[in-house]
């Protein structure tokens, strides 16, 4: 398996090659030359395995490098019924991803994929604690360190920091927008006392974290003589990890092959519905991908009209669905490019239209014809929809939500197909929103022991301006070089 960048770098690159840093030379994003594909008897074979099995069969495929017996023994390391234990009362944590049915609407079966039941609670654990493992094993033996630079609007950063804590040879440098997630977000992350965890408290939002990494790895000197290593979505890794869960999610709804199922995918970075996109290619007998997005809804507008215009800072809405406030999602190159038909150049003319212009329109084009044969729809969801779909799941189904899955929740309602089951994503366990739980519900949400007084405990944390400057001071002060 060769993989290449969207920007036209294609010298030929392995997934080892690519696995610890993020963009290519070129400042574009890797993916594989062709998808690999998931044939009906390859998937039904799957049927018997655990969800580690599963991971290694489709990890398999995109990792050829790294020796099976290697793979197996990381995805069994990574993918436990200790480590994913933290789940709903009900849930079978055994199973890793567990799929809950909620009930039947509108002639078809509405389901939650619970991916939450992982050390820090949000669906960012299932990518995280692989990453952390196949660094550590990637490392090991050459004596070599990586210093992690990530941006978080709330979970990655946690799901990060827990997974890279204690790792040989592995530092994590973590940007959060100063004030802008949840105090159940913050306490993860500055509460950590590691001596290998710095977090950096950006005063701006999370887009301007987002800038920042990206400054920095496009800084390929600095990039080269700091390690810089990135565990943000655009890390391929990250992405093909989270195919696993489509793959698992489609096999818990069907009994037989060809049947096809729906998933309704709350975004903002792109990064989630990417990896479903990237199953879909491959095979996985995929309806439709929805897109829900909240009162940030530059995809959906994307969707919906073919124009893209990211937002600038002071447009960015701080919302009660906080790990979505993004404007500018980075694994969107990811799609366009296969929107474009794998064409670098044409890529490389929508991009520097976004610098010149503010963005782009597809509207009219074949590429915007291209979007429903991807199977791409979308919606936009806001606080008032998030309150009320968070209550009528409480009282209809005794199941309560985050905020972030009441956006996919909402939003897949308005696209339920008669006998196509609708899969929606569950992003996070209720505790870590628990503002707008108590507002819809008028009770706490229930949290796991383990993190009962979880704000009240130290943390450590220093707030900085968004300059890339300051953060490479950060980077040379902590690494010493």
């Amino acid at each position: 398996m060769q993989y290449q960048s969207t920007r036209g770098h294609n010298l030929p690159q392995h997934f080892s090659d690519i696995l610890l840093g993020g963009l290519a030379p070129d400042g574009g994003l890797y993916l594989p030359a062709e998808y690999p594909q998931l044939t009906a008897d390859e998937l039904e074979s799957f049927r018997s395995l655990s969800y580690a099995d599963l991971a290694f069969e489709v990890l398999s495929k995109f990792a050829d490098d790294i020796p099976a017996e290697d793979l197996r023994d990381i995805t069994r390391r990574t993918y436990t019924a200790e480590v994913y234990s933290n789940g709903r009362p009900g849930d079978d944590t055994s199973l890793i991803t567990p799929l809950r049915p909620l009930g039947e609407e509108q002639g078809t079966s509405l389901h939650l994929l619970s991916l939450s039941n992982g050390p820090t609670l949000a669906f960012k654990d299932m990518a995280m604690q692989l990453l952390g493992n196949l660094f550590e094993y990637s490392l090991a033996g050459s004596g070599e360190e990586l210093n992690i630079l990530g941006a978080t609007s709330g979970d990655t950063g946690s799901a990060a920091e827990h997974a890279m804590r204690g790792k040989k040879n592995i530092r994590v440098v973590m940007l959060s927008p100063h004030g802008r997630m949840s105090s159940f977000q913050r306490a993860q992350m500055f509460s950590l006392q590691d001596e290998n965890i710095v977090n950096l408290a950006v005063e701006g939002n999370f887009d301007d974290c987002q800038d920042i990494v990206k400054a920095v790895s496009k800084d390929a000197e600095f990039k080269a003589h700091h390690a810089i290593g990135t565990v943000n979505s655009i890390n391929w890794g990250r992405v093909v990890a989270q195919v696993v869960y489509y793959v698992h999610g489609w096999l818990l709804a069907t009994d037989g092959p060809g049947q096809r199922v729906s998933f309704s995918v709350p975004s903002g970075n792109f990064g989630n519905v990417c990896a479903g996109h990237i199953a879909r290619c491959m095979g996985l007998p995929i309806d439709q991908l929805v897109v829900a997005t909240n009162e940030n809804d530059v995809l959906d507008e994307f969707f919906r009209t073919g124009v893209y215009r990211p937002r600038a800072a002071a447009e960015t809405h701080h919302t009660s669905s906080p790990s979505m406030d993004i404007s500018k999602a980075s694994n969107f190159e990811r799609f366009l490019y296969d929107l474009v038909d794998q064409d670098a150049v044409r890529l490389g003319e929508l991009f520097r239209a976004l610098d010149t212009d503010g963005g782009f329109d597809f509207s009219g084009t074949p590429e915007f014809d291209r979007i429903q044969e991807f199977g791409f729809v979308s919606g936009r969801s806001t606080h008032a929809n998030r309150v009320e779909t968070i209550r009528d799941v409480a009282e209809r189904y005794g199941v309560t939500i985050d905020p972030h899955t009441a956006d996919g929740v909402s939003v897949a309602r308005r696209n339920l197909r008669e006998g196509v089951p609708m899969i929606v994503l569950e992003t996070a366990l209720p505790a870590k929103f628990a503002d707008i739980v108590r507002e819809a519900l008028g009770t706490e949400p229930e949290r796991p022991p383990a993190f009962e007084g979880i704000e009240d405990l130290p943390q450590r944390f220093d707030v900085v301006p968004a300059d890339v400057d300051r953060v490479k001071d950060v980077i040379v002060e902590h690494t010493g070089r």
